[in-house]
């Protein structure tokens, strides 16, 4: 029996069939990612105007 890919510790221990599945494997995540996210898709957003602007510092307190 031949040594997997979490068990083996260098690449020689890298079979044609680990190649395989890890091409296999490789080709369905990236299928699942194009039909989860399509690339022209509009995303729903509102308007992208700030209400107010926004200060990194704190407000100085009134006297």
């Amino acid at each position: 029996m031949t040594k997997r890919i979490g068990t083996g510790t260098s690449l020689a221990d890298f079979t044609r069939r680990d190649f395989l599945a890890s091409s296999a494997l490789t080709a369905a995540l990236f299928t699942a990612a194009l039909l989860l996210f399509p690339v022209g898709a509009k995303t729903e957003s509102r308007d992208q105007t700030v209400a107010a602007p926004v200060s990194l510092h704190a407000p100085m307190p009134h006297r």
